[in-house]
């Protein structure tokens, strides 16, 4: 029978398993946060034109922050009529209009100041930020690296415990990383909710945010065979 069928190796040809993982504590590349602009009118008209405006400032000052705002996109947008509790019939007694907006930035300085100034605007709420690494940030290939160098030191040092050497390597599986890529939702940490009327006589003062380190997690299965030890 072949070596290579037999999973547990042979007397010639003795097998060893182990396991290589890698834990890392990086700084997070981006952060996204997200905005929900709102308005409310007696009727469909008012609320669709301040949802309009207030939209258009919302956007007008991420774009004002330049390629400190990597991606920005618009989601869901509704406008919704309100029925009166009371009375007979479908009788309309306001109208509320919503707007999702999500923006991704790369410069944390400029973050603190571009969530405030936000949150400072017409029935506007902030969420977040999510702090994240990008899906092909260097980190998660040093962390797969050195999880197939560590399993190869435990290999070596089985070996040396029997006397002997590794001979070859069989097989390598990477059974996956924990965080093999960022998520909008999870371990990350996010700021309070905010949701401030504006105010004509001053602004608030820029929120201080620290970014949350990000731990990148690696696994991998490896066999190797080694020269038979002399027990």
């Amino acid at each position: 029978m072949a070596t290579d069928s037999v999973p547990y190796g042979t007397p010639d040809a003795p097998r060893i398993a182990v396991r290589g993982e890698a834990h890392l504590e990086v700084d997070p590349e981006i952060a996204r946060i997200s905005i929900t602009v709102t308005s409310r009118g007696k009727d469909r008209r008012t609320a669709l034109d301040d949802l309009t405006r207030r939209n258009a400032t919302a956007l007008d000052l991420l774009k004002s922050y330049g390629d400190t705002v990597e991606h920005l996109e618009t989601g869901s947008f509704t406008v919704t009529p309100e029925l009166k509790e009371h009375g007979r019939g479908e009788r309309v007694h306001a109208h509320h209009g919503r707007v999702h907006i999500t923006a991704e930035l790369t410069d944390f300085t400029a973050l603190g100041e571009l969530t405030t100034r936000l949150a400072d605007q017409e029935l506007t709420t902030v969420d977040g930020p999510w702090w994240a690494l990008r899906r092909d940030s260097p980190a998660y290939r040093e962390a797969r690296q050195q999880a197939v160098r560590e399993a190869v030191q435990r290999a070596k040092e089985y070996a040396e415990a029997l006397g002997t050497s590794l001979a070859s390597l069989v097989e390598l599986a990477d059974i996956g990383a924990e965080d093999p890529e960022p998520r909008f939702v999870g371990k990350a940490s996010r700021a309070r909710s905010m949701a401030y009327e504006a105010h004509a006589d001053a602004g608030a003062a820029p929120l201080d945010l620290e970014p949350q380190r990000q731990h990148v997690h690696a696994q991998v299965n490896a066999r190797f065979t080694m020269a038979p030890p002399q027990l």
